[in-house]
């Protein structure tokens, strides 16, 4: 089993409102993500932070939801307030933030069942991008990490045992963080 985590805790400030709740394909993104996973990971954790409120209110998809007390400190204490709502017989995670809504379901079904046992990272045309899978076994490293930390420290950490799976999904580098990006996700049909 792997559950699903889903960060929607910060401000979207240069976005002008909250990004999880942006229309996409006859729904928004946290719900298009929420189906998304849910399809294939077992629970779908969701955490919240600004706007959590509104968020869950508005919200159809099946999810667990988490606030964050603590989200302005950064995104860190997003994914570990997330993680520790992980099931104990949860084998892994796949990880991706609000503003990557485009995820194929099959880039979703090949990072699941790739064979490289600690860390899956997609990429297309060489970027890499969201969601990523990594094994139970990092998330006592990834809770160990400080305000300062980043989750990408564990992932290089691991570098030599990353499997990195080159996609056809441009959603896997489509960072939806502005207005001008949102225009250009809509326009690119993704």
């Amino acid at each position: 089993m792997t559950a699903g985590l889903i960060l929607a805790a910060g401000e979207s400030r240069r976005m002008g409102s909250p990004k999880a709740l942006l229309p996409y394909r006859q729904t928004t993104f946290l719900d298009a993500l929420c189906r998304l996973l849910a399809a294939q990971c077992s629970p779908v954790i969701v955490v919240l932070g600004a706007s959590a409120d509104e968020i869950r209110a508005r919200s159809a998809g099946p999810a667990t939801f988490v606030v964050n007390a603590d989200y302005q400190s950064g995104q860190t204490t997003s994914m570990q307030c997330g993680l520790r709502a992980v099931p104990p017989d949860a084998e892994g995670v796949l990880f991706t933030l609000v503003d990557h809504p485009a995820v194929t379901p099959e880039t979703v079904a090949r990072l699941l069942s790739a064979p490289f046992p600690l860390l899956r990272v997609p990429r297309y045309q060489g970027r890499r991008g969201h969601p990523i899978w990594f094994s139970r076994e990092l998330i006592p490293e990834f809770l160990a990490l400080g305000n300062d930390g980043a989750a990408r420290d564990v992932v290089h950490r691991h570098r030599d045992r990353t499997g990195f799976l080159d996609l056809d999904d441009p959603g896997i580098v489509a960072d939806i963080d502005d207005p001008a990006a949102y225009r250009a996700l809509m326009g690119a049909g993704i």
